[in-house]
């Protein structure tokens, strides 16, 4: 069967296709919504560091719940728990917006309405990811997994373009307004579709105990595997470093070339990330996944060893679109595989688990990036130092090329560490040692 008609085949599964397409309107206004708040947050305080204090406040409750989290959606029904998502996360958008209105609205209030719509977005990616196990066919679940991270890229790549737009005509009101709006559409679309449920597990009681004991079996589920254990350490590091280039990108950049040509580039590197998900959705996944994943990873690597590699607006945003093509298409091909290995009733707490360790790594990576690049890199690199001859005569000097060093070593670190993984035999023969443990869906689950 060629691609063309595997591609009509998955159409098919319209549940699928519709909780997408409502879960892109809603991605898409939450992006827009978070861009416009940002400009607000520094415009009123001109502060870059109360702007990151929000950032990492609002993101501390979702960081809090997320070992939670699996639990509750293994307890629950899917549908529900992404509805109960949505609705939740829309209250803190509509006390924004309420108090924007109100023309009352204060930096503290924030750090309560965005806390309130982080706990309640844990629940997404569990329950998203867990329902599109028993949405769509095992042989679909790579093409899926694409399609969720070209959502994700068009909402980068929309929802500056949007919220600059309707920030200028409306205000920063009406675009929590449309934000609330977009939450609406996916709850509809959620209210109107059926999505099929693995048989639930036993709990183990009741209250924050047992859900902790209960998202321990996801824990130990993934340590009695070695090789999944040792999988979810790599991604888990190489997600941890890619987080660096977010923070470290911009001063990198703004050393050596204007606002306009810093967002130029930016947008190459979301361009980049918007192909990597249509490849992905289009292309589904290689047949061996772990060396698949494990090239992808490495691109992601060699990504981040070329933007740091000299001060040029060409290389830097040649960098990022290598880095970004290569991140859907890594996330895509390893969630299709963790779909096939996790039982759908662990899936859950195994997901919101690697979740974790994601969001877990997000302030330490914001709280380092300054000080290791300023504080190590940068002044190796400065008039006199000790680099100049040596790495500097590589990779320049001057304002921002400890960012630039920063970049060079967590690349390389990168593609040392996937090497490593790829030639380790539990890595190796992960697909071979851990057999798939799902029934393939066997026809169209329709809306």
């Amino acid at each position: 069967m060629s691609w063309r008609n595997d591609l009509r085949e998955f159409t098919q599964y319209r549940t699928f296709v519709a909780v997408w397409l409502g879960q892109l309107v809603s991605g898409v206004g939450s992006t827009l919504a978070q861009f416009a708040l940002a400009f607000w947050v520094y415009e009123e305080t001109g502060s870059t560091t109360q702007l990151a204090m929000v950032i990492l406040l609002a993101r501390l409750p979702e960081i809090l719940i997320t070992p939670f989290s699996g639990a509750i959606v293994d307890r629950w029904p899917r549908r529900r728990v992404m509805i109960l998502s949505d609705a939740g996360a829309s209250l803190g958008t509509l006390a924004i917006m309420v108090l924007l209105m109100t023309d009352s609205l204060e930096i503290w209030h924030l750090y309560i309405a965005l806390g309130l719509s982080g706990t309640f977005g844990s629940l997404q990616f569990p329950a998203y990811t867990a329902a599109t196990t028993l949405l769509v066919p095992k042989r679909h679940h790579g093409r899926a997994a694409g399609l969720v991270q070209l959502a994700g890229s068009a909402g980068i790549i929309l929802g500056p373009i949007l919220g600059a737009v309707i920030l200028t005509v409306g205000g920063l009101a009406t675009v929590f307004a449309i934000d609330f709006a977009t939450f609406l559409v996916a709850v509809a679309v959620l209210a109107l579709v059926r999505f099929p449920e693995p048989k639930p597990e036993p709990t183990l009681g009741r209250g924050a105990g047992a859900l902790l004991r209960e998202a321990k079996v996801g824990l130990d589920y993934v340590r009695e595997r070695p090789g999944l254990f040792g999988l979810m350490l790599t991604f888990s590091f190489v997600n941890f470093a890619i987080l660096f280039h977010s923070v470290l990108i911009y001063p990198l950049l703004l050393s050596f070339v204007d606002e306009t040509g810093a967002g130029a580039v930016i947008s190459t590197g979301a361009i980049g990330m918007l192909l990597g998900g249509m490849v992905m959705s289009l292309w589904g996944g290689p047949a061996k996944p772990i060396p698949g994943l494990m090239a992808a990873l490495g691109g992601m690597g060699v990504g981040l060893l070329i933007a740091g590699l000299r001060p040029s607006t060409l290389v830097v945003a040649l960098g990022l679109f290598v880095l970004l093509f290569s991140l859907p298409i890594a996330a895509g091909i390893s969630q299709a595989f963790w779909q096939s290995k996790v039982r759908p009733e662990l899936q859950g707490r195994v997901f919101s688990l690697r979740l974790l360790l994601a969001l877990g790594a997000t302030p330490l990576s914001y709280v380092l990036a300054g000080p290791i690049a300023d504080g190590i890199f940068q002044p190796l690199l400065d008039e006199g130092g000790v680099l100049n001859g040596t790495v500097g005569a590589l990779i320049g000097t001057g304002p921002g090329r400890g960012a630039g060093a920063f970049f060079v070593v967590l690349g390389l670190s990168i593609i040392a560490l996937v090497t490593y993984a790829a030639g380790h035999p539990r890595i190796r023969n992960l697909d071979a040692s851990v057999p798939d443990v799902i029934e393939d869906v066997k026809e169209p689950v329709a809306a």
